[in-house]
């Protein structure tokens, strides 16, 4: 089994104006994928992120501070799950519950040094 990196882009739920019931709602449908996977003994941490970013770029190491508001799309969240590869860690990722919201998963394999 391998380590893959399920990283969640997307928009906040405040910029959607969500209602509160809408986005409990949504939460149910994250701790129902997140039972599935724990279920399953695949997943091995994950969290929700903050919106607030800051950025620090180049050579200069120049800082910027961003907000959601600011960005089109930002990283929400992310789940690190043991998948035999890439299309075990796809079919994984197939119950994520924001999709209809136009979010996305990206998925990466972690390197592993030994």
């Amino acid at each position: 089994m391998k380590d893959f990196m399920l990283i969640f882009t997307g928009v906040e739920y405040d910029d959607l104006g969500l209602s509160p019931d809408e986005i409990q709602g949504r939460m149910g449908k994250w701790f129902a994928w997140h039972e599935k996977m724990e279920k399953k003994g695949i997943v091995k941490y994950g969290e929700a992120l903050h919106a607030k970013s800051r950025i620090i770029a180049g050579k200069d190491r120049m800082v910027t501070d961003k907000a959601s508001a600011e960005a089109k799309e930002i990283i929400g969240g992310f789940y690190v799950i043991k998948a035999k590869d890439f299309d075990e860690a796809e079919k994984v990722a197939q119950d994520f519950p924001d999709y209809d919201l136009g979010s996305s998963v990206h998925i990466r394999e972690t390197v592993i040094f030994e």
